[in-house]
């Protein structure tokens, strides 16, 4: 039986879409289409409690008039729905404001080969499979002694594919399939009440992590809280869990992204080829890492991909762009656009990472002394042109190297560049987003506590 996942069958409906998009006037268009499916199940109480078994298809259409674009999506594929949403496409692109820096991708720029990056798992997956590796992770997490309840324990599997065509000449399709695990585990001791939990996808069912695994972490990880309480406020060293430590390069990359420096909103925007982190400190992107949460073989406009070292020894490389930023910027795209079904390219990175350091989070622990280790962030808030920050947190308080006691109701403060500054890596890197660093060492920030 062949698989019905096939981007080649998205294919008739764009070329046809283009072809009407053309006749009602566009002189430029792009177009996508996707189709996929997935399977959620959660258990409570060992028994079912909720399943969502989707499917569905969507096509989107951009059209270029000179310099005015816009964009029209529809989940309805058939020939009556395309020449309506072409026709609406071009009429709304005739009205629409002025962009001088819209357009399509440089041809010279497009793809001309499909990478594999081993994406897709045929596996299939039933929901009885599904429901039993739940149970498991609910069972695990009720097997480890002080935890009273599970919450939220799910099992999913999804499978999509996706095509673009673009009216200059670029056509190609590629699948791709996700698997994950995750599971809330609360703990109770006199009176007190605490939760965590543990969570894992990957493309191939076989990369999976086991759901004992998976229970028996969420159900540690929430006793392990018990007894937290608050800390005398000062200046100290803190450790960024690796499971959190990459939101630090989320702030990063939203900094880089060329529309951020367009607009002159970023706290990087005059910082290209200066140091902005310790020496030693590499950053990438590779969006051809085989199995990779965030690998692609082209971007959102069929541009070329390619690894890119965004932070070179700690100096900053270069932004992140799509074709638009790029011509704002008078640049070249370096292959980040990414696209919606509704909307013109964006941009994002795909497989952004801090490159491991040499030493383990227990080194750094005992290397910090006194300090704080941070296992879990709340409203996290972060001023894009100065770079200050701040964010609730949870953890650990380090005294003499090692964990002495949970920690709760505390806040931490810095500017994100010191931080980056002095920051240092850990040796625990795994690929396990679109985005990874292993724990991040930072010198000092500000601790609020009592």
């Amino acid at each position: 039986m062949s698989d019905p996942i096939s981007p080649d069958s998205l294919r008739p409906a764009l070329e046809s879409l283009l072809v009407k998009a053309k006749s009602f006037g566009a002189e430029a268009a792009d177009a996508v289409a996707t189709y996929g499916r997935s399977l959620h199940v959660t258990v409570r109480g060992g028994e079912m409690e909720e399943v969502d078994n989707s499917e569905g298809q969507d096509i989107g259409l951009r059209v270029i008039i000179g310099q005015r674009q816009a964009c029209v999506s529809s989940s309805d594929l058939s020939e009556p729905s395309l020449e309506k949403l072409a026709e609406r496409g071009v009429a709304m692109a005739r009205l629409a404001p002025k962009d001088p820096y819209c357009g399509l991708a440089d041809p010279d720029q497009l793809a001309k080969s499909s990478p594999d990056l081993d994406l897709y798992d045929d596996k299939e997956i039933s929901p009885e499979d599904l429901l039993e590796r739940a149970k498991q992770i609910e069972a695990a997490a009720l097997a480890v002694k002080g935890v009273t309840q599970a919450e939220g324990m799910t099992a999913d599997s999804s499978k999509s594919a996706v095509y673009f065509m673009t009216s200059d000449g670029f056509s190609n399709g590629w699948r791709s399939s996700h698997h994950g695990l995750s599971g809330m585990a609360l703990a109770s001791r006199d009176g007190e009440m605490e939760r965590d939990y543990d969570f894992h996808g990957t493309r191939w069912y076989e990369d999976l992590r086991s759901p004992d695994a998976i229970g028996t972490k969420a159900g540690e990880r929430a006793i392990a809280r018990l007894g937290a309480r608050q800390i005398q406020s000062g200046q100290m060293p803190v450790l960024f869990d690796r499971r959190l430590a990459g939101s630090l390069l989320s702030s990063l990359l939203g900094a880089i992204s060329g529309l951020a420096i367009a607009r002159g909103t970023s706290f990087v925007k005059d910082k290209m080829g200066e140091a902005i982190f310790a020496a030693g400190v590499n950053i990438i992107d590779d969006p051809l890492i085989k199995r990779g949460n965030g690998s692609r073989p082209w971007d959102g406009e069929g541009v070329e991909v390619k690894k890119t070292h965004l932070v070179k020894d700690g100096i900053l490389q270069t932004w992140i762009l799509n074709s638009s930023a790029a011509r704002q910027l008078k640049l070249q795209t370096t292959g980040h656009a990414a696209r919606s079904i509704s909307s013109p390219p964006g941009i994002s990175a795909s497989n952004a990472y801090i490159d491991a350091g040499a030493k383990s989070p227990a080194e750094l622990m005992n290397d910090l002394g006194n300090g704080l280790l941070i296992r879990e962030m709340f409203g996290p808030s972060l001023n894009p042109n100065t770079g200050d920050y701040s964010v609730g947190v949870a953890g650990f308080k380090i005294e003499n190297g090692a964990i002495a006691h949970p920690v709760s109701e505390v806040t931490i403060a810095s500017n994100i560049l010191d931080m980056y500054q002095s920051l240092l890596p850990g040796s625990d890197l795994k690929f396990e987003s679109s985005v990874n660093a292993p724990s991040l060492l930072v010198e000092s920030m500000m601790v609020a506590g009592q």
